[in-house]
């Protein structure tokens, strides 16, 4: 399929509307011409009239009854210079005039109407005579039966406007490719803005995001600038959280790499059978902590991209069922956690994305809270939402702290707790995606922490 530049895509929708624009105005051009020249000729017939009057009165007065007299065609009499222009002669031809007396004709020119073609009503008539139109003006004169014809042959106008048009028409011929020639150069030079900030997109590298230079833009082109400029901005911010992202995931794989190489080193030194059963065990502690240290950074950067299928899901099912999950551990450290609220709550999210958020913020809350602690989860009603609360017993975090946690790999000072500081990123790019809200606070009580996330109602 062509594709088509959008320099003549331009051109094919501005020329067909100058075109068109020309031939309306040839119209009105045409219908102003023709009205014009019809007063014009009008007004010449009736002067015609009045003038032939005017000059035979006296002349007709004494003829009396003699028979009708043929005025000689003075072109052809004279013999001189003008009989031999054709044009001329065209023209007188297509003019003829009669004059009546009591009903017959007295005088008339070469090429006149014969008598069989009686004389016409008062005014204009158009009379259609040997396969020609002509316009005819009688003139009566008041109270003497007399009657001054005047004709002209309609062609004659016909023949003047058609050439008053084409005298027209072949300059615009000539001009309708300089037009085009003009209107191809406006729209390139006013599409130069735009070839100028495709070439310094084109030609920059992959590591400059920096942003366009909007100086030069035309007013219609810089909202376009602006939206370039903060798509740049964002893939600077998305790629240097991704380096930096790198940078942290590399330092933190580094620690458990370096506690499975030590431990390896000591198994093959090992001395007897329960310093290697002690190492092995320790191994496996190391292994499992780097494998959910892996896990959940593939979390932190799949929730980013990771296609959001919104549906109704029940609440109060969905976070009972996450902290199941956790039932052995919550056994081991003898916590009372509960569960209660609007068994009926729904809510418009992911699914896979809201147990993802639930089971961080569990695992979250059973971490800190000290061996036989307590874990409240409870949902409530809020204006066209639901939210989803979480209290524990643990340290809880100082307000200056609370705001950071949700960056990757942040941790506050619980050495006793291990973590990489991922779970609360985690929640906070799932809480992002859903379009809900979390907050963190103290509860009212003694210590602790609660966290309330409000997600939208379904």
């Amino acid at each position: 399929m062509k594709r088509w530049t959008l320099t003549w895509k331009l051109f094919l929708r501005i020329t067909p509307t100058i075109l068109v624009a020309i031939a309306v105005i040839g119209a009105f051009a045409f219908r102003s011409a023709r009205r014009e020249i019809d007063n014009i000729y009008d007004a010449k017939l009736i002067n015609d009239a009045n003038v032939l009057w005017t000059l035979l009165e006296h002349q007709i007065e004494k003829t009396g009854n003699q028979p009708p007299r043929q005025v000689k065609d003075v072109d052809f009499a004279m013999g001189n210079q003008l009989a031999m222009n054709d044009e001329a002669d065209d023209y007188a031809d297509a003019h003829i005039f009669r004059l009546w007396k009591d009903g017959q004709i007295r005088i008339f020119t070469n090429g006149a109407f014969p008598a069989s073609v009686p004389v016409q009503r008062a005014g204009f008539t158009d009379l259609k005579y040997a396969n020609e139109l002509w316009l005819v003006y009688s003139l009566p004169i008041p109270n003497t039966g007399i009657v001054v014809e005047v004709g002209e042959k309609r062609a004659l106008r016909d023949t003047l406007v058609s050439n008053i048009m084409l005298n027209l028409f072949f300059p615009l011929l000539v001009l309708v490719p300089v037009i085009g020639l003009l209107v191809w150069y406006g729209i390139s030079n006013g599409l130069r803005p735009i070839h100028g900030l495709v070439r310094q997109i084109r030609s920059r590298s992959p590591d400059d995001l920096s942003v366009i230079p909007m100086d030069t833009l035309p007013r219609d082109l810089y909202p376009l600038g602006m939206s370039v400029n903060q798509l740049l901005n964002k893939l600077d911010r998305s790629l240097t959280a991704e380096r930096r992202f790198a940078d942290q995931a590399a330092h933190q794989l580094r620690t458990p790499h370096a506690g499975v190489k030590l431990l390896l080193q000591m198994l093959r030194h090992a001395d007897s059978d329960t310093e290697r059963e002690t190492i092995l065990a320790d191994l496996m502690a190391s292994n499992d902590k780097a494998t959910r240290l892996i896990e959940q950074m593939l979390q932190a950067a799949r929730i980013s991209h990771q296609p959001v299928e919104l549906k109704v899901v029940r609440l109060y099912e969905v976070t009972a069922s996450v902290i199941a999950e956790f039932g052995a551990i919550i056994t081991l450290k003898r916590h009372d956690v509960s569960l209660d609220g609007d068994e009926s709550a729904e809510v418009n999210a992911d699914e896979s994305m809201l147990r993802l958020l639930i089971g961080n913020l569990i695992d979250n809350a059973i971490k800190f809270t000290p061996d036989g602690g307590k874990i409240k989860v409870s949902i409530s009603p809020e204006p066209v939402a639901w939210a989803l609360s979480i209290t524990d017993s643990g340290p809880g975090i100082a307000p200056q702290h609370r705001e950071a946690v949700f960056q990757r790999f942040y941790r506050v000072n619980t050495p006793e707790v291990e973590g990489a500081g991922l779970g609360l990123a985690i929640v906070s790019g799932i809480v992002e995606r859903l379009s809900a809200h979390i907050a963190l606070s103290a509860p009212s009580p003694g210590g602790g922490l609660h966290i309330a996330v409000t997600l939208p109602q379904a």
